[in-house]
């Protein structure tokens, strides 16, 4: 039985072996290829929207020719290929990969722009108000690091041609992120939170203090700390209102025009 049972599976290895070698040889056809044409097939499937493809070539010209001229130039390009290519989180890592072997190359301020972008886009949902989704189940987390990305290029390269757009991208962040904020607050205001819903509201204020979402913000802060009964603060909150929003949108009209002003909102 033993002997049987060996036969065959010496049988059965012959014939693996042997299927084996019936199949064709994968063939690496850059194997060949010098630093200069794995960057030009590489830069032709980019610009021709093979990103996939281009980020296969930039991966062997780095790993075959590292030191080479071409390796730096590649380590950007895999970047915006994975940026192109919809994977924003492939795109961070290989930003900031560069950003730390080389500070001071006279590129790195388009890597952080390019960053700020990765980023941007990537939670740009957080900014969709059209989406039914609650604000609080969001995490601005990428928001605030494309911020952070833009700022560092702004203020380390005030003059690169990159920067106008970026500090446009900025003002729009803060918006957004003050508008999240204040979504919060609002949030804690309507379930009794009152506390959490002053704290998130004033963190707003303080933290983007130019933002519109403030407006808003300031209403909660009056509402909140009425319903505390902590009547400073409730009226501190009132006259920064008056004096930033005279002519807001919650002091004009509503249902109860002998409630407060600030009773009016619901």
């Amino acid at each position: 039985m033993r002997h049987s049972l060996a036969v065959i599976l010496t049988f059965s290895l012959s014939l693996l072996l042997g299927a084996c070698g019936l199949l064709p040889e994968v063939v690496d056809e850059t194997k060949s290829w010098s630093a200069a044409k794995l960057y030009a097939e590489a830069k032709a499937e980019l610009g021709s929207g093979g990103y996939e493809k281009a980020i296969k070539y930039y991966e062997k010209l780095e790993a075959r020719y590292p030191y080479g001229r071409f390796a730096q130039q590649a380590q950007i390009e895999i970047a915006y290929a994975y940026y192109k290519s919809g994977e924003p989180a492939s795109a961070i890592a290989a930003a900031d990969r560069f950003i730390k072997l080389h500070p001071n190359h006279p590129s790195v301020d388009y890597v952080y722009y390019l960053k700020g972008l990765a980023n941007f886009n990537d939670d740009l949902g957080l900014f969709g108000f059209i989406s039914n989704q609650d604000m609080t189940e969001r995490d601005p987390k990428a928001a605030r690091e494309a911020f952070d990305a833009f700022k560092e290029l702004v203020t380390r390269f005030p003059n690169s041609k990159y920067t106008p757009d970026s500090i446009q991208r900025m003002n729009y962040l803060v918006n957004a992120l003050a508008s999240h904020e204040v979504h919060v607050a609002r949030y804690y205001l309507k379930r009794g939170a009152y506390v959490a819903a002053a704290n998130r509201a004033q963190f707003a204020l303080k933290t983007y203090p130019q933002a519109p979402a403030n407006e808003e913000g300031l209403l909660i802060m009056v509402k909140a700390y009425d319903a505390l009964g902590m009547k400073d603060l409730r009226n501190d909150a009132e006259r920064v209102m008056l004096r930033n929003f005279p002519n807001s949108v919650y002091l004009k009209g509503g249902p109860q025009r002998d409630a407060p002003w600030w009773q009016l909102w619901n």
